[in-house]
């Protein structure tokens, strides 16, 4: 085990997704999310990275949402980025905190107007009788905002997981396959292990 500097597991991350956003045929900020559920079950799902930097890794959703509640009962969390093309995985573990609202407003602003509206319409991850409902929803709204600017519903913003640990995996011949583990160290470090593949 060796200590290492603060920035190197973010530098390390930053090069990867600059390389994997070259590299990846479509989506390489789609990451699974992993969250618990009140009965202990894991729930993981996909997700898109909308930002990220030291203090953590920052993605957008329904607060309603069966991941937005579990976050909210739980706030503990893991993500995984895989790019396929690379041969090449990042997995992160950490504890997760709602954005400011100042941030989740102006993240939501960048969004195309149906995106937007969409948010407003859909009571996401509620049992739908039928698809006319959602339909009446998105009218319903797009009435409502006309052209003017679509305000963030108070129910959408978005988490920042900040890990306590992130692996890099890169496939290896043989099945022998590189992981280098960082963990978060008390004082703000980090310590760096390679682990059996």
């Amino acid at each position: 085990m060796k200590s290492v500097d603060p920035e190197v597991p973010f530098d390390r991350f930053g090069r990867w997704y600059a390389q994997a956003k070259t590299q990846e045929d479509k989506n390489p900020n789609a990451m699974a999310l992993a969250s618990v559920g009140p009965d202990g079950a894991p729930s993981v799902r996909m997700v898109l990275l909308k930002g990220w930097d030291a203090s953590g890794f920052v993605f957008y959703t329904n607060l309603n949402s069966r991941k937005g509640r579990e976050l909210a009962e739980n706030p503990e969390a893991a993500l995984v980025f895989y790019w396929r093309n690379m041969d090449r995985q990042v997995r992160i573990d950490g504890r997760v905190a709602q954005v400011s609202d100042q941030e989740a407003d102006e993240y939501f602003a960048t969004r195309g107007r149906d995106s937007q509206i969409g948010a407003w319409a859909s009571d996401q991850s509620a049992v739908m009788e039928g698809r006319f409902r959602l339909e009446k929803n998105v009218i319903k709204f797009a009435a409502r905002f006309g052209i003017g600017t679509v305000p963030r519903p108070p129910h959408w913003s978005g988490f920042r997981l900040t890990p306590r640990s992130i692996e890099f995996w890169r496939q290896g011949s043989f099945r022998l396959h590189r992981r280098d583990l960082y963990s978060r160290q008390d004082e703000g470090g980090w310590n760096l292990e390679t682990l059996f593949p």
